[in-house]
């Protein structure tokens, strides 16, 4: 076996000076070597320090930093705990990374300061007023991204907080922010969306899906209990003697008492009075009984399911020109929660933005600045152009088939002004049925439309859409629901469909002058029999 190798010790001197490089981030090692304020080893173990602890969430007190310098380090102290820097960098280490340059940014420039006249407490007021400004002015900007979207963007770091910064400064992010102080009053609509996707089964129960299976329910039933009786005097088994005034069972000295001429008047006497010496006989028989008692019985009844949830989000939002106003601003606000819902809970997210014909934009929305870019440029967009369901739906079709979307829900928002061809609708009634799919409807408008009854599963209407465009006008009529009230007949349902027959059918009994209730033989064919039972 080999000796085992010595360490070298020749560099172990120096190489120790830098062993606290070990606990910083990479970025941070140029600045840390090369700093024009304090000594090297000093400056390096506090960097280390103070990075550990902002991370954790707290800062370590001015008097334990080795670097910077006492004033310095008092001055710096006291603004990061005013602007509360290490809550926001709690368990970000990109946040904690960019607090930790940006510090020996502005203290290495207490040099220039001092070149330029400054005195040495001057240049160092001047550092730290510097940090401050640009501080005060990021923590207001993540707090504008933390209430829209919940969370800091995946790269808000310091390489891209520039193009950020830009983005929050547009007039495309203050509608972002009219939008999110929208959200807050509709919370059944955070609740909708927070609902969609079939990833996870919830344990809420789901009345949409439903099984028939047996029911154990207690009831009362008749159960039959038998029992052994004796019959007293029935002839059967003989026990013993006892009176009574039973004639053929009586004793033969009893019997003697009637052939004598006194003695016969005391066996009349007896037998008036029972106490004649008999045979005792009884016999036992058996005795069915019907009791009531609670039983158990199997009934089919339904049984609800899980609810199911926590799945990729498909939006479709109409931006046609009916949408203007008030429905504009509602749509909107369903991006942006869905977006932010999305986001949070870490599930893919595709917005179609359609129009009319051939006016289709599709959207993949992340919380990043490419996601933030796309989401105010589509906020900050006026709507306009007419309305075509179809080509959204076959995209969303298309879309399903994706391995990565087959667990998605659909959501459509729109004032329902549109009509699918019976062909997507039957497409989208496959899907559901093979896959499960769920479609939700958000009405933003004042009734329900055939077009959206036969798309959707279950619709929610925003009734006062027309406030949130700037509106006090409540809604002209008394319920959306006007469409399935009076004109039932008009949608494409099974039992509309197996009532409906073809225009042939229909005008031979029309020419033939049928009616209802008259004789099919009138019209040979099964069609036309059909056609006189739905003729008026």
């Amino acid at each position: 076996m080999s000796a085992k190798v010595p360490r070298p010790l020749l560099f172990e001197g120096q190489e120790q000076r830098l062993a606290a490089l070990d606990s910083l981030a990479r970025k941070l090692w140029l600045g840390g070597l090369a700093h024009s304020q304090g000594c090297l080893e000093p400056r390096l173990e506090s960097l280390a320090t103070l990075r550990r602890e902002v991370v954790a969430g707290r800062l370590p007190p001015a008097e334990a930093w080795l670097w910077p310098p006492a004033p310095l380090a008092g001055a710096l102290h006291e603004v990061i705990t005013r602007l509360g820097l290490a809550g926001y960098c709690e368990g970000q280490q990109d946040l904690t990374d960019t607090v930790v340059l940006s510090i020996m940014f502005h203290l290495d420039f207490i040099v220039d300061y001092r070149d330029r006249g400054a005195s040495e407490s001057e240049a160092a007021r001047m550092a730290i007023e510097a940090f401050a400004l640009d501080w005060q002015e990021r923590c207001g900007q993540i707090d504008e991204l933390v209430d829209v979207f919940g969370m800091l963007p995946d790269d808000a770091k310091n390489t891209r907080w520039d193009q950020i910064r830009g983005l929050l400064s547009s007039s495309g992010w203050q509608e972002v922010l009219r939008i999110r102080r929208l959200i807050e009053r509709l919370p059944d609509l955070v609740r909708i969306i927070r609902g969609l996707g079939r990833s996870r089964q919830s344990d809420q129960p789901d009345t949409a899906n439903q099984a028939t299976v047996e029911i154990m329910e207690e009831a009362i039933a008749q159960r039959p209990q038998g029992r052994t009786v004796r019959v007293p005097d029935m002839p059967g088994e003989t026990r013993g003697i006892h009176r009574s005034g039973r004639i053929a069972r009586m004793l033969p000295a009893e019997a003697m008492l009637l052939g004598h001429p006194r003695l016969r008047l005391v066996w009349h006497a007896r037998r008036a009075e029972r106490t004649l010496l008999t045979y005792e006989d009884d016999d036992r028989m058996e005795e069915i009984r019907l009791l009531q008692a609670p039983v158990m019985r199997p009934r089919p009844g339904p049984q609800l399911g899980k609810r199911a949830e926590m799945g990729p989000i498909l939006v479709c939002v109409d931006t046609s020109g009916s949408m203007q106003g008030g429905a504009e601003a509602v749509a909107k606000a369903i991006v942006l929660e869905a977006m932010r819902t999305a986001q949070a809970q870490r599930r893919p997210c595709h917005v179609f933005a359609f129009g009319g014909p051939d006016e289709l934009v599709e959207l993949e929305l992340g919380v990043d600045s490419g996601g933030i870019d796309r989401l105010t440029g589509f906020l900050g967009q006026a709507f306009r152009g007419g309305t075509d369901i179809c080509g959204p739906l076959e995209k969303v079709i298309a879309k399903l088939e994706d391995q990565r979307w087959q667990l998605a829900d659909l959501l459509i928002a729109s004032d329902g002004e549109f009509g699918a061809t019976a062909e997507i609708v039957a497409r989208l009634n496959a899907i559901k049925q093979a896959a499960g799919l769920r479609v939700q409807g958000v009405l933003i408008g004042d009734r329900e439309t055939v077009g959206l009854l036969e798309i959707a599963d279950d619709i929610y209407p925003v009734r006062d859409w027309r406030r949130y465009g700037g509106s006090n006008a409540d809604s002209p009529i008394h319920s959306h629901r006007l469409t399935a009230m009076y004109f039932p007949g008009a949608l494409r349902t099974p039992e509309n469909r197996r009532s409906t027959v073809s225009g042939n059918d229909a005008s031979v009994a029309v020419r033939a002058g049928l009616h209802r209730g008259e004789p099919a033989s009138v019209i040979a064919g099964d069609s036309a029999k059909e056609t006189i039972k739905s003729l008026p």
